[in-house]
């Protein structure tokens, strides 16, 4: 696999839906994520990140014109003691409350699968960080129907040990525009992580596409103490 710049996957298409970030800063010092969602609809357009206890939340920017709230109003994202879940739906519920009861994060996600929204199928892709004792590991994993056949789930979770500076893996839910939207395929891009926090939230943002942008969220984790920086940024403001 050939790394590449996380600039040109983000721009590489007008539409790759939702997408996660995870990698190590290039000082070594910082576990880096990004969560960003974008839209197509009204309803997908009408929404803000906000911060919800260490996490955040979806919600509509303008409340009267939310219509279907059940795929696009969820919690992204988690903390669980050392561990930081990041996920394109409610399965960050699904991965909190059932690691909470010790069981791992493949087995929290065998309980859930694509999203039923016909004839998309939309991938669930999920994210875990994990930084212990000046450590740090990370795992993805997307759920997507066979092929656009709904009656399979088929599941796919890469895990990343002792990840390198610099480096990351970026997956997203489509491979671009369409109708249906064609669902994400291989593994995880391998990509550069480059910048300080602000730097890094300019430049993932920056590179999506203007028209379908909806909403962005970075968080660096000191590696060494576990504190944390974290940036959102909405279209709607």
């Amino acid at each position: 696999m050939q790394k590449k710049a996380l600039s040109s996957e983000l721009s590489a298409t007008t539409y790759p839906g939702r997408g996660i970030v995870i990698g190590r800063s290039k000082d070594g010092t910082k576990a880096v994520t990004a969560y960003f969602i974008m839209g197509r609809s009204e309803n997908s357009r009408n929404r803000v990140f906000a911060e919800d206890g260490e996490g955040i939340r979806t919600q509509a920017f303008d409340p009267s014109k939310l219509e279907d709230p059940s795929l696009i109003i969820y919690a992204p994202v988690r903390v669980l003691g050392n561990k930081t879940i990041v996920t394109n739906g409610d399965q960050t519920d699904t991965i909190y409350e059932l690691m909470d009861k010790q069981q791992t994060f493949e087995q929290a996600l065998r309980t859930r699968e694509f999203e039923p929204d016909a004839p998309n199928y939309t991938p669930r892709i999920s994210g875990i960080l994990h930084v212990e004792n000046g450590e740090f590991n990370y795992a993805m994993s997307i759920l997507k129907s066979n092929n656009g056949n709904p009656d399979a789930c088929n599941r796919y979770t890469f895990a990343y040990h002792n990840p390198i500076a610099g480096e990351g893996h970026f997956i997203h839910t489509y491979m671009g525009d369409g109708n249906p939207l064609p669902s994400f395929e291989g593994e995880p891009a391998w990509v550069d992580i480059d910048g300080d926090i602000d730097t890094f939230t300019n430049m993932v943002w920056s590179n999506l596409n203007e028209d379908n942008k909806v909403s962005l969220f970075v968080r660096f984790i000191d590696i060494a103490t576990g504190k944390y920086e974290s940036r959102i940024v909405n279209k709607n403001v």
